[in-house]
């Protein structure tokens, strides 16, 4: 079925007991050793590094997109696993999805329970990951997790510990894998992939800002005052703030600032309905609405942006392109067989 290349980044799939805590130490070989491999997949590991997902900088998730576009430079890899702490997983597979163009899969997988568990559940996890990554094709960058199969774009952990830890609030999974099949009645539509970012001397700080009761503009001024080139400002209901906060956006928004705008809600679409500081003010003042992108996915559209130059107007351009969010999807995959 071909030749798998998994890259080990770290993360409960990968982490010990440290007498006051579990924390990411094996390599990739350990982390292989848990699961079965598919009949007729060959595997090979590029430990990559061992980390504590919480603690991924940018600078390790571009030097992740790149060693991805590396592998695949080979013909003669079929596909790849990316075994990922699940805390931050959705941001670094968004990442690589918005710059990933080859019809082979980028899988990535992890775990809820530690390397060591009895229970745990990452050697399924990672069959699962490698059957998909073995027999998949043209689907982008691709979670799977509890014998489910999601797209990249939309997909958040949505449960602290359960197995079942990730979805897509706003839609539904890609397929299933079971019986040694993997599934996939649906086909995501995504935009064109952008081009492989240069690695600045510099990486251009993106922060995130929440709208609560009381919320006010002293956190968003205070992250542009702090050299932030992107705020992805996290309002209440569809897209609402306050007339306050429209101000601030429009200011920052002058200085050159992107400012992506998405919902503290669990599932919905951003919406242009309310004025007074809503989401009809904040698109006025120059926010560019995220649609059903979270906060988490949201940054990694506005650091993507931020990467292809300092034209302002090219920058603008590729948050919309990234940002975009086709209404339909293509109909059926046919069945992978293992």
């Amino acid at each position: 079925m071909g030749r798998v290349v998994v890259i080990s980044t770290g993360g409960t799939i990968a982490s010990r007991w440290q007498g006051t805590g579990f924390a990411a130490d094996a390599r990739g070989r350990e982390v292989m050793a848990t699961a079965s491999v598919p009949e007729g997949v060959t595997v090979e590991i590029v430990d990559l590094f061992s980390v504590n997902s919480p603690r991924l900088t940018t600078a390790h998730q571009l030097t992740l997109l790149r060693t991805v576009h590396e592998v695949l430079a080979d013909p003669d890899v079929t596909g790849i696993v990316v075994t990922h702490g699940t805390d931050t997983l959705e941001e670094s597979a968004f990442l690589v999805d918005l710059h990933h163009d080859d019809p082979r899969p980028v899988v990535f997988t992890g775990a809820q329970r530690p390397l060591d568990a009895p229970d745990g559940d990452g050697p399924a996890n990672l069959y699962d990951a490698l059957l998909t990554a073995s027999t998949a094709r043209g689907l982008g960058v691709l979670v799977t997790f509890d014998g489910r199969v999601h797209a990249a774009r939309g997909t958040v952990k949505t449960q602290t510990l359960a197995t079942d830890a990730f979805a897509d609030p706003s839609g539904a999974p890609l397929g299933s894998i079971g019986f040694g099949r993997v599934s996939v009645p649906v086909r995501p539509r995504r935009p064109a992939a952008l081009a492989l970012p240069p690695v600045p001397d510099l990486l251009p700080r993106v922060d995130m800002v929440m709208h609560h009761s009381d919320g006010d503009p002293v956190l968003l001024n205070a992250a542009v005052a702090a050299g932030a080139q992107g705020v992805v400002l996290v309002a209440t209901g569809a897209g609402n703030a306050t007339p306050e906060i429209v101000a601030a956006v429009a200011d920052a928004t002058a200085r050159g600032v992107l400012v992506a705008l998405t919902t503290r809600v669990a599932a919905g679409p951003v919406s242009e309905i309310y004025t007074g500081g809503g989401a009809v003010d904040l698109v006025a003042a120059g926010a560019v609405p995220t649609g059903t992108l979270r906060a988490g996915q949201a940054r990694i559209a506005v650091l993507s942006a931020l990467l292809t130059g300092t034209d302002p107007q090219e920058r603008d351009r590729a948050l919309r392109h990234a940002l975009d969010e086709p209404a339909t999807a293509d109909p059926a995959v046919e069945l992978a067989p293992a």
